[in-house]
């Protein structure tokens, strides 16, 4: 009898590892093509072509130096997608400063958890639009209302000195853009070229918060060599070449956005299209036809919202090719539709996490469609993978569901000032525990059959029901609190508070609703509200949120939602 083949892959690869930094990467794909365009910014009318990127960045960064920035210094951005947040990416990395993405829709709670978490004495955030960043931040920091720029002293972010506001307007204690600009047009370029000639491509580079199930988001600790190897492979699977043109309706502060757009783009001279400040479907169709965009990526609801866009009957895509849809999982059905409705042949599934910068496993462009719509693909280059019984820790035979394990240039060096997380995240060989539930095929291909971590993923967005939990015990009515993800046709999950009010309370979703806005971001904000006298409980006491989740299809009628096939 045959011995079973084991759930192991190695992403072996006739392309080598690129060992420089991604400034210094950047700089040659500058020489091999200055009049090239780099990025447009639809909705501010921007255009830099490689050339004028550079002489931005560059720019950009003397300014950070004239402001004190140092090497190794954190430096935050919150702001939806614009060119001044690419131009942040890359002069940042010029000058080995680590770039803290903060997701724009953080509110007072999330943010000044961040800020404080991750050292930040800079801060980069947008002008006022969907909402009034500096408002936001000003409730942290009353302080800045009556400092000199460069030199806040606050009482709850004793590390934050600078802040920086996008566009040319800006208060009493803050910079503006144009200001950093002509700051740094006082500097000598050769200050930046000695800064950017002492780098190394293992220098960590950027801290991404991502959430977890111990409640607070954890920061993901990335480097130069990491993400940058990772945005190339992840073109390279896309097909891509200098003549592409990717449009990104995903966030730059995310790592698919990040990453899988503005790093894939670079590292293929390709270039770069942002449709909106935020996801907004009919101007993502719009600028895929005026920009003639050969590539789109987005997370399933994405690609839901364009394929029911009455405006898609109207628009010509046929310059689309590839692209990659991941963040969440992706329905067969509308995988299906894609390829065809929107002329995406060459459509990449990708399956990753931020703590794996981020992407392991894609679709190959020549795959078979069956694999294309029912696996997350093969193992990336430079990778290895394993699928283990969580029990005994053994690699299981391919075919049978265990987590997923990942190794790799691609892991994080670790949660920022978090050893403990780390060491229950990355174990003492290497490997990463993703927490996913796997099974791999005869050939390597690879579908998630599940989590087992307490996790909800809702339109791309990972959500801990602990944060949430927490914040929501801070109301005076709530004795008892659960969160559970319920299955959804547009987002993939939606978030659903089970509360037990104290004795002699009251309290309504609405009042609860209520005491979440502008507190924590409203992705995280429960849809669904129970209350209920007690929950189900195993006979040790453990909450079975298992079953919580099965009244709750139940009462909701998402039946249909639940039998959804993804892959």
């Amino acid at each position: 009898m045959d011995e079973p083949i084991l759930s192991y892959v190695y992403g072996a690869s006739d392309a080598p590892l690129i060992a420089s930094t991604i400034p210094d990467l950047f700089d040659q794909m500058v020489e091999k093509d200055p009049d090239h365009e780099a990025l447009v910014s639809c909705h501010q009318g921007t255009r830099y072509t490689y050339r004028e990127l550079q002489e931005e960045c560059n720019r950009f960064a003397l300014g950070l130096m004239a402001c004190g920035v140092r090497k190794g210094d954190r430096v935050g951005v919150w702001s939806p997608n614009r060119a001044e947040w690419v131009v942040a990416q890359y002069a940042t990395a010029k000058i080995g400063a680590i770039l803290v993405n903060i997701n724009p829709a953080y509110r007072v709670h999330e943010l000044e958890y961040a800020l404080r978490q991750s050292g930040c004495g800079t801060l980069i955030l947008a002008e006022s639009g969907a909402m009034d960043y500096l408002a936001v931040l000003r409730e942290i920091c009353p302080e800045l209302s009556s400092c000199r720029p460069g030199h806040l002293s606050s009482d709850r972010l004793p590390q934050l000195r600078t802040v920086i506001m996008m566009g040319d307007g800006a208060g009493a204690g803050e910079y503006c853009w144009r200001q950093i600009l002509a700051m740094g047009d006082e500097q000598p370029l050769t200050s930046l070229a000695e800064r950017q000639a002492g780098l190394d491509a293992d220098d960590p580079i950027n801290i991404q918060y991502t959430s977890g199930t111990t409640g607070f988001p954890k920061g993901a600790t990335l480097s130069h060599h990491s993400i940058l190897n990772n945005g190339f492979f992840v073109g390279q699977r896309m097909g891509f070449t200098s003549a592409d043109r990717l449009g990104l309706p995903v966030s730059l502060y995310h790592c698919f956005g990040m990453v899988c757009g503005s790093l894939a783009c670079i590292t293929h001279g390709a270039t770069l299209v942002l449709p909106s400040e935020s996801f907004d479907p009919i101007r993502t169709l719009q600028a895929v036809q005026d920009e003639g965009c050969t590539a789109l990526l987005g997370v399933p609801t994405m690609f839901i919202a364009e394929l029911a866009c009455p405006a898609i009957q109207d628009l010509d895509l046929s310059t689309l090719r590839t692209g990659s849809m991941g963040g969440a999982p992706c329905p067969i059905e509308i995988i299906k539709q894609v390829t065809t409705q929107m002329h995406m042949t060459d459509l990449t599934i990708v399956y990753g996490m931020t703590e794996t910068s981020p992407i392991t496993f894609q679709t190959v462009i020549d795959d078979a469609l069956e694999k294309r719509v029912s696996t997350v693909g093969l193992i990336h280059p430079h990778v290895e993978s394993k699928i283990i019984d969580r029990e005994t820790g053994d690699t299981v035979p391919r075919g049978v569901v265990g987590e997923l394990l990942i190794r790799g240039y691609a892991v994080m060096l670790g949660y920022w000032e978090n050893p403990e997380e780390t060491a229950r995240t990355i174990d003492s060989t290497g490997w990463l525990h993703t927490g996913d539930l796997a099974k791999m095929d005869k050939a390597g291909y690879v579908n998630i059959a599940g989590r087992s971590k307490d996790m909800i993923i809702r339109g791309g967005e990972n959500i801990s029901p602990r944060e949430v939990e927490e914040f929501l015990y801070r109301h005076p009515a709530v004795q008892e609190v659960q969160v559970i993800g319920v299955p959804d046709l547009l987002y993939g999950e939606r978030v659903m508070a089970w509360i037990v009010l104290r004795p002699g309370q009251n309290a309504t979703a609405d009042d609860l609703r209520e005491f979440c806005q502008g507190k924590i971001a409203q992705y995280k904000v429960p849809r669904f509200w129970r209350f209920i006298d007690r929950f189900p409980m195993t006979v040790t006491g453990k909450v079975q949120k298992f079953k919580l989740r099965e009244m709750a299809i139940k009462e909701l009628g998402l039946e249909t939602e639940a039998a959804i096939q993804t892959a």
